[in-house]
């Protein structure tokens, strides 16, 4: 097992072949201290296409697990998959870093980080996003206080849905998914990251539309979804630092000009570049001034890479290097360093998440029980170690 200041790379094996493997295998070489040494998943051909496409090993998730070659398993499952393919691999004696959400409710995340800790192994968790340069930049604004102390906020993720993109979207439509669970560790993760935990929230939700009609291309086209949780969330977040940012998540709107991250300090305001990427434009005032702008695009991981081929081609593209929360889990593991996307923050928007869904169910304000420091942030030079 690799342990603190081993210099070899950590052998990572991915369980979960899906949608979202392809961009973890192909950017994982642009990474420091990280090795690809197998692919499993329940459907063995899903694993064998993947495997061979990005050269490495199909293996049986067994075999993974009891391989001495993989200290680290990289879960991406379906999230009412990843309880129990995280608490295997911890069982087995491998850190873990999982997809987002860390999993479908608050005891098995309590389990999953007691299990780690436990048994002094990293528990890691997505969004890693915070990591990249436009989090990164934006942070270092807020803590130089550009904009002042702030006071309030808006956060707004608003889109027609999933199945008009994903060949198989029904578990977005399931207890477990929804907008809160699926999108919301990028804005409450970016949140926490910029302004500390958050102490209680406040919400209302509904479902826009009962079925949902699959029109992505793919053998489930054309198939009806019933619709099983909620999928437009409107809360009011309070953090302990006293900021009170409003926030709306919605898979039931065509279109909308709010921006993602808005926050307003005592000294001028801020808008935070898209949470679900890591690179972009942060945007800022000095007290009521006009807009400025500072582009993350020349900081390490905020240069575009990437785009989806569902986008128009007015859209431009992303920096996308998911792997990011690897490769600083894996520096944490070898030098000491802290570890910022950690499985404690994950189970912290966990609460969070199901307190919105409780308090939006409920009509009762919610406390977050996990308490939590906000993560150190991540320096430009140290954020260039992480590259390969």
């Amino acid at each position: 097992m690799v342990t603190a200041a081993s210099t070899r790379p950590l052998g990572v094996g991915i369980i979960g072949a899906g949608v979202i493997s392809g961009v973890y295998m192909k950017n994982m070489p642009l990474f420091a201290g990280l090795s690809l040494r197998g692919c499993a998943d329940m459907r063995p051909d899903a694993a064998r296409a993947q495997a061979a496409a990005h050269g490495t090993e199909p293996m049986t998730v067994d075999a993974m697990l009891a391989s001495p070659d993989i200290d680290m398993i990289l879960n991406l499952t379906v999230p009412n998959a990843h309880f129990a393919v995280s608490h295997a691999a911890l069982t087995a004696g491998k850190h873990v870093f999982s997809e987002k959400p860390l999993c479908t409710n608050v005891a098995d995340g309590r389990r999953l980080v007691a299990e780690a800790e436990q048994r002094g192994l990293l528990l890691g968790c997505a969004p890693d996003t915070f990591l990249g340069a436009g989090g990164r930049l934006a942070r270092q604004m807020i803590d130089d206080g550009r904009v002042g102390r702030i006071v309030a906020g808006s956060a707004f993720l608003m889109s027609r849905g999933m199945e008009h993109w994903h060949p198989d979207p029904e578990f977005f439509f399931k207890p477990g998914g929804g907008p809160i669970l699926d999108l919301g560790p990028y804005y409450l993760g970016a949140l926490v990251n910029l302004l500390g935990p958050i102490a209680r929230v406040q919400a209302q939700g509904s479902i826009g539309y009962a079925e949902r009609i699959i029109t992505a291309p793919g053998p489930r086209t054309g198939e009806r979804i019933k619709v099983e949780t909620p999928t437009t969330v409107t809360a009011l977040l309070q953090f302990t630092c006293g900021a009170q940012v409003s926030l709306a998540m919605s898979w039931d709107v065509h279109r909308h000009s709010h921006p993602g991250i808005e926050l307003y300090g005592t000294e001028g305001s801020l808008r935070v570049p898209d949470p679900n990427f890591f690179g972009g434009i942060v945007e800022f005032t000095e007290q009521a001034g006009d807009w400025q702008t500072a582009d993350s695009a020349s900081l390490a991981f905020g240069k575009p890479n990437w785009r989806s081929p569902s986008w128009p081609a007015s859209r431009p593209d992303q920096a996308n290097y998911r792997c990011l929360g690897l490769a600083e889990m894996a520096r944490s593991l070898q030098h000491g360093t802290p570890h910022r996307s950690s499985g404690r923050l994950a189970l912290h928007v966990l609460e969070a998440m199901f307190a919105i869904l409780t308090a939006a169910e409920t009509g009762v304000a919610c406390d977050v029980e996990m308490a939590i420091d906000r993560p150190p942030a991540l320096e430009e030079a140290e954020a260039g170690l992480l590259f390969a």
